[in-house]
């Protein structure tokens, strides 16, 4: 039997919970405007693919802002790198419902976010790492996971409420006050580590992050994994951002819309509980991704043809079941597969990719959508086939090495 000569503390859960809260309100800001694209437009007095931009900036802003933010998360710990993307957050987020009727105040406000995004999600394999053992960490880079979705999820479907009860800018005011009170929170109750490592002695130990970027680009299966999240995180981006636009031409409203996104991410929210911590327990990552991303090509076949409300809310809910519940999976293996690179910086290319993709599937889908009836039915033919392509990729990924060493120690 193997034995253990570290302690867990029961505090690694409430670092958990005070982290999750700021990730949720980071994501709210940056989805906010996805199921409201029309009535936006609308508001300011500016075209849709303005109105985009408004969430792409998000993306836009990953490419500049990702690696010296994981240079920050790993040389001055997660403490400094979040507690500055909570003070962005909570300013700014803000600042966009104390704007008056003025586009390019939002966009700037956006902007401001934005930096402080990969401040906070790149870190979420670093708390992961910090806190709990490594049979945890998969399920603990879920639940993170899970809150950047809850986020995602509350915009998606309280945003539309809001803003036909209250207004826009209420609704903007609303999420502001949230924001600074979701930095207060993280900054009052976040450590940064506890009084000794919760783990074997050496396995919390990280090389220097500029020595951790040779190893991870020497790591084949992380190349692989790399592509994988290129094509799936772009794909999320893309879809979340043109969430009306999409089903818009079959009928469907802005209610509808945000129901349809919201259902989406609470299919990614019980998938990042429930499939991560299946991973954990078979002590496998590979065939988690597998059988998700077969599972996202069927949910967005639905999402691409469905004409039934019913049968569009059923692949929603799969396809964010699926590609979203075997993030933190893949997270956590690149953690794994390019150790002792930094968390920070395995975390933050995946992530960095899906940001650049994202930015590359917004502009395609909209430049490619029917002139006539704004369909964008044939772009979302062409994303089915990269996840497939996605899927013969994933057949050449090892499993997690480290993971067998801790197995078998």
């Amino acid at each position: 039997m193997p034995t253990t000569d570290f302690i867990v503390y029961r505090s690694r859960w409430r670092m958990l919970l005070v982290f999750m809260f700021i990730i949720a309100m980071n994501q709210v800001c940056w989805i906010t405007f996805a199921p409201i694209t029309s009535k936006a437009a609308q508001f300011f007095g500016v075209s849709e693919l303005k109105i985009g931009l408004l969430s792409m900036s998000f993306m836009i802003i990953y490419l500049f802002v990702a690696i010296p933010a994981s240079w920050v998360i790993d040389t001055y710990g997660f403490r400094v790198a979040v507690g500055t993307g909570a003070v962005l957050t909570g300013i700014f987020g803000l600042l966009r419902g104390l704007s008056p009727a003025n586009y390019t105040l939002v966009l700037v406000a956006q902007i401001g976010i934005a930096i402080g995004q990969p401040f906070v999600l790149n870190s979420l394999t670093k708390v992961a790492a910090r806190w709990f053992p490594l049979t945890e960490r998969a399920t603990a880079t879920g639940l993170g996971t899970l809150a950047m979705y809850l986020g995602i999820i509350v915009g998606m479907f309280l945003t539309p409420l809001l803003t036909i009860k209250y207004g826009l800018r209420q609704m903007l005011l609303f999420y502001g006050i949230v924001s600074v009170f979701s930095a207060i929170t993280f900054l009052a109750f976040a450590r940064e580590h506890p009084p000794t490592p919760p783990c074997p002695a050496g396995h919390e130990e990280r090389s220097l992050m500029l020595d951790g970027l040779k190893n991870v680009f020497r790591q084949k299966d992380f190349i692989l994994l790399l592509f994988i999240f290129f094509i799936g995180l772009g794909i999320f981006n893309a879809v979340s951002t043109w969430i009306e636009m999409i089903i818009r031409p079959r009928g469907f409203s802005i209610s509808q819309a945000g129901v349809l996104g919201g259902l989406m991410v609470t299919g990614g929210i019980v998938g990042a509980v429930v499939l991560p911590l299946f991973s954990d327990r078979s002590h496998r990552r590979k065939p988690f991704i597998i059988l998700g991303l077969i599972g996202t090509a069927l949910g967005l076949l639905g999402m691409t043809s469905a004409a039934h409300y019913g049968l569009l809310l059923f692949s929603g809910f799969l396809f964010g079941f699926c590609l979203l519940g075997v993030g933190p999976i893949g997270f956590q293996f690149g953690a794994e597969m390019t150790y002792p690179a930094p968390e920070g910086t395995s975390n933050g290319l995946l992530l960095l990719s899906g940001q650049v993709s994202g930015i590359i599937g917004i502009f395609a889908m909209d430049m490619t959508k029917s002139a006539a009836t704004g369909s964008m039915t044939a772009a979302m033919f062409v994303l089915i086939g990269f996840v497939l392509v996605c899927c013969l990729v994933s057949l050449k990924l090892r499993e997690s090495l480290l993971l067998k060493e801790t197995q078998q120690g």
